[in-house]
């Protein structure tokens, strides 16, 4: 049976990886020249090409055992996006104020983990699936506040008070796995190789 390894896919390679978001729009264009446009998904899934981030035979061989022991495209993974694994913009260091995760109300304790991308009525809250552990940060009306970390989820030591701000920064990994079940390698030289494409699709984890 399929399951989630909760193991990182090798950063020499998947720091390499092209790849990013994609939507799923339906368009029906009409007679009149206009168009209807509708989208069944809530959330974005990322697809990667591992494949440019094998530069070595090393590369090849950690790439292989890895594939192997994930039995193709059988069981996800954990996989570090070289653009996108921080609450803060690649040039920042994480802190606690990075993301706001929700308000207080005087009695909730638990806030699920959440990145904002845009502004205003367009802006797209995307839920954080896997937490890099130790790198959580978390923050009540900008004074840090004791946690612990439940999956996805900060749980409060206390609630925080009626209307106060709840934050967090923290670094992430995306749940994938592989989207082919054969590896088409070529040696190049010496030492050195290719594979051609390794493509990667990001999973919902239940």
């Amino acid at each position: 049976m399929s399951a989630f390894h909760d193991v990182l896919f090798p950063l020499s390679v998947g720091l390499g990886a092209r790849g990013g978001p994609e939507r799923f729009t339906e368009i029906v264009e009409l007679a009149s020249g206009h168009e209807e446009r509708n989208s069944p998904w809530a959330h974005s899934r990322r697809r990667w090409d591992a494949g440019p981030g094998v530069r070595s035979a090393d590369d090849l061989a950690l790439l292989t055992a890895f594939f192997e022991a994930r039995r193709g495209r059988l069981h996800a993974f954990r996989f570090r996006d070289p653009a996108d694994h921080a609450s803060c913009l690649p040039s920042a260091q994480v802190s606690a104020s990075d993301q706001l995760l929700g308000l207080g109300d005087g009695t909730r304790t638990r806030f699920p983990l959440l990145k904002r991308y845009g502004e205003g009525e367009g802006v797209y809250l995307r839920p954080i699936a896997l937490p890099v552990a130790g790198s959580v940060q978390v923050a009540v009306n900008g004074a840090a506040a004791g946690f612990t970390l439940d999956g996805a989820e900060i749980v409060l030591a206390e609630p925080a008070p009626d209307g106060a701000s709840v934050s967090a920064g923290f670094r992430f990994d995306v749940p994938v796995r592989f989207d082919t079940d054969r590896l088409e390698i070529a040696l190049d030289a010496f030492r050195a190789g290719a594979v051609f494409s390794v493509p990667l699709v990001e999973v919902r984890l239940s």
